[in-house]
């Protein structure tokens, strides 16, 4: 059954519990935006590789290998207890990093981003439920585009700095304020109250196997998420070939490769604006056409990577932030309503799966395929196979059932 209260949904975001909780998703995030682009950037200075640069954004999907494993956990367990233990294994995985000192030690920075990027499967599977807990569903989406401003506006500022203590001091100041955000967190989540749903009873579950597959079989029959989970997983899969081109891209632009910091700046901005924007777009077209509209930016955006012309390269940047960061928004809040909140971890990971494991995919692909065609191929490849989804997810815009004003066109 749907949780839908009188109050309006901004009274539910002004509880201690919700704040404490956006306290924790903000340095969490501080941890994420430092690191996730400065790695691969450190590798590339390590080894003076587009391909290994590369490959260290593909290590980031990699844990999706072991999502449903996660999700299973979070259905079993406190989501909120999940999410600090979590939180100490992410501040403990940066550790081995202040052993790198050379290009024979990459394989250490490999090595935690690999773990590293599973602290963010952890989090989306056990976060998913505590919101969902948390949250009356006319909330969802408003919480959704908040954390998602969160997270976009971070990815403003922080790779901007990231990249002037790197050139200036190196990445040892980042890793420490790193692991710094995962300790803080622990203690705001310590500080949030709520009932959470207990877990299926043992005797009502199903073998392992099946009760691992659960969250697939969720979203394959339950409408509309079925045709937009196929629609993302193509989108986002294909977008992996842009993670295995980007230093190609710098170069072509004379640039040097901690420059894409700062160059992602307008794709911050614009995620911000669109996490802002689209809790009111989701209730003025619905969800399904607002995750069309941000799959068709996300391929228009990609285009201008393949000219020449700087400023139109930040603009398509830019727009492939705002188109993702709808698609993201209304995805989730989309799953969140219509997913029983005993199946939430496990439907939020076989998401994380199909959206992330197709990019890793396209990335390492992208890399080998770096040296034997133009990469201006590989981006024109991506934004084809973005718009031509798009008549995909309108096709299956009608739920089987309409549990709140926002979820139907």
């Amino acid at each position: 059954m749907p949780k839908v209260t009188a109050d309006p949904p901004a009274t539910a975001l002004r509880t201690s519990a919700f704040r404490w909780l956006t306290v924790g998703w903000v340095l969490t995030n501080v941890a994420d935006s430092l690191l996730m682009l400065m790695l691969a950037v450190w590798v590339k200075d390590l080894t003076g590789s587009n391909a290994a640069a590369g490959l260290t954004f593909a290590l980031f999907g990699i844990p999706a290998l072991f999502a449903p494993l996660l999700g299973h956990l979070a259905d079993q367990v406190s989501r909120r207890r999940m999410l600090m233990v979590t939180y100490a294994i992410g501040a403990a995985s940066l550790l081995p990093l202040f052993a790198v000192r050379d290009a024979g030690q990459v394989w250490l920075i490999f090595v935690v981003t690999a773990v590293y990027a599973a602290i963010g499967y952890s989090t989306a599977a056990a976060q998913s439920g505590l919101l969902r807990d948390l949250l009356p569903d006319d909330a969802l989406g408003s919480a959704n585009g908040r954390f998602t401003m969160i997270d976009q506006a971070l990815r403003v500022v922080l790779p901007v700095i990231g990249a002037a203590v790197y050139a200036a001091v190196g990445m040892t100041p980042l890793i420490i304020t790193a692991a710094a955000g995962f300790t803080a967190a622990i203690g705001a989540l310590a500080m949030v109250r709520v009932t959470e749903t207990p877990p299926t009873p043992a005797e009502q579950r199903s073998d392992l196997w099946s009760e691992l597959a659960a969250g697939f079989r969720h979203l394959a029959h339950t409408p509309p998420l079925g045709a937009q989970s196929i629609t993302l997983t193509i989108a986002f899969g294909a977008s992996g070939l842009l993670n295995a081109v980007v230093f190609a891209i710098l170069d072509a632009f004379g640039m040097p490769p901690e420059m894409l910091g700062p160059l992602v700046v307008g794709q911050g901005v614009a995620g911000a604006i669109g996490g802002a924007l689209a809790p009111a777009i989701m209730r003025r077209i619905g969800r399904p056409r607002t995750i069309a509209i941000g799959v068709a930016a996300l391929g228009v955006g990609q285009l201008p990577l393949a000219g020449s012309i700087i400023w139109l390269a930040v603009l398509g940047i830019a727009l492939v932030g705002f188109g993702v960061t709808l698609c993201v928004v209304a995805f989730v809040t989309e799953r969140q309503i219509r997913t029983p909140a005993t199946l939430q971890g496990r439907v939020a990971s076989a998401s994380n799966v199909l959206f992330n494991l197709p990019s890793v995919i396209f990335t390492v692909a992208g890399a080998w395929l770096l040296g034997l065609v133009d990469y201006r191929l590989l981006i024109i490849l991506t934004a084809v196979a973005s718009l031509g989804c798009v008549p995909l997810v309108l096709r299956g815009r009608q739920p089987a059932t309409v549990l709140d004003p926002a979820a139907s066109d």
